[in-house]
């Protein structure tokens, strides 16, 4: 009974400490008040936790404001444990560069979030106009209502797509988001047999998406690359041109990668 509790604490203690991490991203700087109160604890349990990852080099404090922020070791964890991706980045980037020259648009590559059913997102191209979507390196959209997400998902084994499926909760997020689990399992085949993902308004009102899987050398989609348009800014008599032009490029990544299409279940 003691051990269960102490493990019961330690749980606790880790999930104020993330908190607290959570916080300053989001906040950039903050006061003991506002993290204590962010961690849903006391001012002295969140003493304690703030000194500790001081002394560990993950936060700082400005004496003159009285406010923690985060320091740069935290970001050079991350860096390293993207070691590995550093084919991926490169094959990507070079062919994310170029649909960036060709269409102007916001591109953005993003990779499987391997707990929660969501997209993580990686790399980036801005736009070249004043009026555009923007995403955030780092940020984490749903699976089911973004195309990177389904160009992520349909390429995947039967059962894990069963799986991953299973667990979404379908929230609405934008006016046209699939909230029916059959209707997205349709989505997901018509995807595949035509070899790019699209959603429209799925993920935010007025912005339109297409998107397709990078394959590594195993045939696996370990990666997937969108270009991004505001509704107004898109030309549907175009749309077989940029479709064929985002499939050429996203197969150039997956061959830079080692991958041959005879791999393709």
């Amino acid at each position: 009974m003691a051990n269960s509790e102490h493990k019961t604490e330690n749980v606790a203690a880790v999930l104020k400490v993330f908190a607290v991490l959570e916080s300053l991203v989001e906040d950039r700087r903050a006061s003991l008040a506002d993290l204590a109160g962010r961690a849903m604890t006391s001012k002295a349990t969140a003493h304690r936790l703030l000194n500790t990852m001081i002394e560990l080099g993950y936060v700082e404090r400005d004496e003159d404001t009285e406010r923690y922020g985060l320091t740069l070791k935290l970001f050079s964890l991350g860096a390293r444990s993207i070691q590995d991706r550093s084919d991926l980045l490169w094959a990507a980037d070079r062919v994310m560069a170029k649909l960036s020259r060709l269409t102007g648009e916001s591109i953005n590559l993003g990779v499987m979030d391997n707990i929660e059913q969501k997209v993580v997102y990686t790399h980036k191209y801005n736009s070249h106009y004043t009026l555009s979507m923007q995403s955030t390196l780092g940020k984490r959209n749903p699976l089911h209502s973004t195309s990177l997400g389904k160009a992520l998902l349909a390429w995947r084994d039967p059962k894990e797509i069963a799986e991953r499926v299973a667990a979404m909760s379908f929230t609405p997020s934008a006016p046209q988001t699939i909230t029916d689990k059959d209707k997205f399992l349709a989505d997901l085949a018509a995807t595949k047999m035509r070899g790019y993902a699209e959603e429209i308004e799925e993920s935010e009102a007025g912005v339109r998406c297409m998107a397709v899987p990078i394959f590594d050398h195993l045939g696996r989609p370990i990666a997937a690359m969108s270009i991004a348009f505001p509704l107004f800014r898109f030309n549907e008599d175009k749309k077989d041109e940029i479709a064929e032009m985002i499939m050429d490029l996203g197969r150039e990544a997956s061959e830079s990668l080692g991958y041959v299409e005879r791999d393709l279940p």
